[in-house]
């Protein structure tokens, strides 16, 4: 069965799950424990995956094509036998580790990764806001898998486990998981990725497991209560203008700096600019989204 194939047979099960999550939600217990589900929301969020998808159908040949070619140079030779298969996930979450980093703390690929923060609720649906434009800024975080060695049919599955695997840690529904916490990411982890608190921002990137934050000082517990979203968030549920919002207020950013801070505006992190507008600047520089 094809990774495409994979996906497919998914949708029933995400849709099948949301119901599910939205029926406990009217429980009164459960909706005490979180915000639940607002219909325009999750319409968004449900077209920004299928804008994902359709995206995909037309650059991920690109990208597994970039794959291949790396693997003409590769260092060894990693077969396709079981022993592969562990390494090769842990190896996969480290390259997701950095790439979901980079596309925090740079601003060039945070327009690609912010509208899957844009939702101010976080439930199933939540995990279906994917991006338009990573297909296009992602694939060169893969390239030293196929460069060491590991086959780019198996990187690509790899890649399916993570993304599966990601989808049921966007609930409030589940609690903290005893001492899973210590090695996977879960729930508890992801929410504190999700948030806006100060202390919680840019922390907790790991897809499968939490060891590379702990690892690297980017992790932090789920203490507080969360509030969900972006430091400035929309105030649209329009799938175009969340996917391409941050790509715009970046090209109006980079048409009024001046000549020195023009790669600044573009690869500095979005930390740095909001900095740097809140000591010299109006607190916006690019119109509203709205």
């Amino acid at each position: 069965m094809s990774t495409r194939a994979v996906i497919l047979w998914a949708i029933p099960w995400f849709l099948v799950t949301m119901l599910v999550e939205r029926l406990l939600y009217r429980h009164p217990w459960m909706s005490r424990r979180g915000r639940g589900y607002l219909s325009r929301d999750t319409l968004c969020s449900l077209a920004m995956g299928i804008g994902n998808v359709m995206g995909g159908l037309v650059f991920k040949s690109l990208s597994f094509g970039l794959l291949l070619w790396v693997y003409r140079y590769r260092v060894f030779d990693i077969p396709n036998v079981w022993w592969a298969w562990p390494l090769l996930i842990l190896a996969e979450d480290h390259a997701y580790y950095w790439f979901h980093r980079a596309h925090h703390e740079v601003r060039f690929f945070w327009a690609a990764h912010v509208n899957h923060h844009s939702s101010r609720y976080y439930n199933l649906s939540t995990a279906l806001r994917q991006s338009w434009t990573t297909p296009l800024t992602g694939p060169l975080f893969w390239v030293p898998l196929a460069l060491i060695g590991f086959r780019p049919d198996m990187i690509v599955v790899a890649k399916v486990v993570s993304l599966l695997y990601q989808y049921w840690i966007h609930t409030e529904l589940i609690g903290r998981l005893g001492p899973l916490e210590w090695i996977l990411n879960t729930p508890s982890h992801h929410r504190v990725h999700h948030a806006r608190n100060p202390q919680y921002l840019d922390k907790n990137y790991g897809g499968i497991f939490i060891i590379f934050d702990r690892a690297y000082g980017t992790f932090t517990p789920e203490i507080e209560p969360v509030d969900y979203g972006l430091t400035k968030n929309l105030t649209t549920y329009n799938p175009v203008k969340v996917a391409f919002h941050e790509w715009a207020a970046m090209a109006y950013d980079l048409r009024r700096a001046p000549w020195r801070d023009k790669l600044a505006r573009v690869f500095r992190s979005p930390a740095w600019l909001a900095s740097r507008q809140a000591r010299s600047e109006p607190a916006s520089t690019a119109p509203p989204v709205g």
